[in-house]
């Protein structure tokens, strides 16, 4: 438990600092590391399930992007203020260079597997940021629609008991 809770304070630091980095307004901080770190728990805790990286990035990453949704919605501010310094801690950058440096040394297999892994972590988080911009859009249209429907029909019955 406590392994968990150092990873989200050490990656909401990480996230909350990078939204300085990015000039993310001062009242969001908080939200944005908030955001951050949910992305990264939830990363962490999907590869100590063995799910594997590539399918814990997504989780990951679709976590992270709802709840920038939802943040965004609170604050009203653009979703782009918590997506962007919180998918940071997910980024595959350590393995990205671990892939460089296996090819430089002329280990081409290992540098062909790990470019490969980090291609597909990579595709994971921008799917994963894309299935909760579908799903959080379908939502958002699916309670308009309902709101309209509900509207128009009290209004109607609204009407009709008003000319009666």
């Amino acid at each position: 438990m406590g392994y968990y809770v150092l990873q989200f304070i050490v990656s909401f630091l990480a996230t909350m600092l990078f939204s300085i980095i990015f000039n993310a307004p001062r009242r969001l901080l908080l939200a944005c590391g908030f955001v951050g770190a949910m992305g990264w728990i939830i990363f962490k805790l999907t590869v100590d399930l063995d799910f594997g990286k590539v399918m814990a990035s997504f989780l990951g990453s679709f976590i992270l992007a709802i709840m920038s949704h939802v943040m965004s919605r609170r604050y009203k501010r653009p979703v782009i203020i918590f997506i962007v310094p919180g998918i940071i801690p997910l980024v595959p950058g350590g393995l990205a260079y671990e892939a460089t440096r296996y090819l430089v040394s002329n280990q081409y297999t290992l540098a062909t597997n790990t470019f490969l892994e980090v291609t597909l972590i990579s595709g994971a988080i921008a799917f994963g940021i894309l299935c909760a911009e579908i799903i959080y859009h379908l939502n958002t249209r699916i309670k308009q629609h309902y709101g309209r429907m509900n509207g128009k029909t009290y209004k109607k019955s609204y009407n009709m008991n008003n000319r009666a």
